[in-house]
C-alpha cells in the first residue's frame, strides 16, 4: 500500500472548484490516478468550498449556551453554535463539550472548527458538511469525469476516543466504496465462524492518510491511499459506520 500526498492546493475559498483544485493538484503532484485509488480529503477544505462559516458576531448566546459555557470555559457564540449543531450534550467539563452531532456522530463541539481558517481569525467557525457522504459522492463523480478513473472518495475529521489519548482521522464521509465490512459468518483459519468481525475499512483508510496529511500546520489536506484491498462488499457510505444510541453501553 502507497499513501500519496496531494499538495498545490493553497487556500480554499467558499464556492471553489474543489473537484477541479484537487485533479490538477494530483496531477502536479505526477502521480496520475489510477482505478481503484482512494482520496481521502479533509473535512475541512470540504467546508470550506462549501461555504460552512458562521461569522461569531452575529450569535447571540442562549440561555443554554451560556450555561454550558460556564461551565466548559468557552466562548458563549461558540458553544450556542455547537447547540444549533447538536442534536443532544453528551458531556460537558472545563475546556470539555462533547455532543452528538445532527448526523449522529458523537464528537467534541459538534466537529466545529477554529483552526487554520484563513483570513477572519478568532470571528469565524466553520461547520461540518451538511451531508458529508453526498460531498464524497459529488466528489467522486467529478474526478471521474474529469480523469476518467474509478476512484472511491473519503471525507475525513479527526475524532479523540474514549478512553485513549490523541487524535486519529476517521471517516465521516464516503462514495466508492464499502466503509464498514461485515465479516460475521466467515470463517476463520481454524474454520471457526466469525460473530461480530465488522471492519471499518474507510477509517481504517482515513486514518492511515492521516499519516501523511498530519494534524497542524503541514498544509496537506487530501491524500491518495493505493493498493488497499477495498473488498469486493456492496458500497456503504459512512454514516453506517454509525452506532445506534440504542447499542449504546457506555452513557
Amino acid at each position: 500500500m502507497t499513501i500519496l500526498p496531494v499538495r498545490h492546493l493553497g487556500e480554499i475559498a467558499p464556492g471553489a472548484d474543489l473537484a477541479g483544485l484537487l485533479a490538477e493538484g494530483w496531477i502536479a503532484d505526477e502521480a496520475p490516478p489510477i482505478d481503484g485509488d482512494v482520496l481521502v480529503v479533509t473535512q475541512k477544505i470540504v467546508s470550506k468550498a462549501e461555504g460552512r462559516f458562521v461569522d461569531l458576531r452575529g450569535v447571540a448566546p442562549s440561555s443554554e449556551a451560556l450555561r454550558l459555557a460556564t461551565i466548559a470555559l468557552k466562548d458563549p457564540r461558540f458553544v450556542e453554535i455547537v447547540l444549533r449543531e447538536a442534536e443532544a450534550v453528551v458531556r460537558a467539563a472545563p475546556n470539555v463539550l462533547i455532543t452528538r452531532h445532527r448526523l449522529g456522530m458523537v464528537m467534541a463541539n459538534s466537529g466545529i472548527d477554529q483552526s487554520n481558517l484563513g483570513p477572519g481569525g478568532d470571528e469565524r467557525v466553520l461547520l461540518l458538511p451538511a451531508d458529508p457522504d453526498a460531498s464524497a459522492a459529488r466528489l467522486r463523480n467529478e474526478l471521474a469525469e474529469r480523469l476518467g478513473v474509478d476512484i472511491a472518495v473519503i471525507v475525513s475529521d479527526s475524532f479523540g476516543r474514549p478512553w485513549r489519548l490523541g487524535v486519529v482521522n476517521v471517516a465521516i464521509g464516503a462514495a466508492g466504496l464499502a466503509s464498514l465490512v461485515d465479516e460475521r459468518g466467515k470463517g476463520d483459519r481454524g474454520g471457526r465462524a466469525l460473530g461480530v468481525t465488522q471492519i471499518a475499512l474507510a477509517d481504517a483508510i482515513a486514518g492511515a492518510a492521516g499519516l501523511v496529511m498530519g494534524e497542524a500546520a503541514e498544509g496537506i489536506p487530501a491524500a491518495i491511499v493505493r493498493g488497499v484491498d477495498l473488498h469486493s462488499s456492496r458500497e456503504a457510505p459512512a454514516t453506517a459506520l454509525l452506532r445506534s444510541p440504542d447499542e449504546d453501553l457506555f452513557r
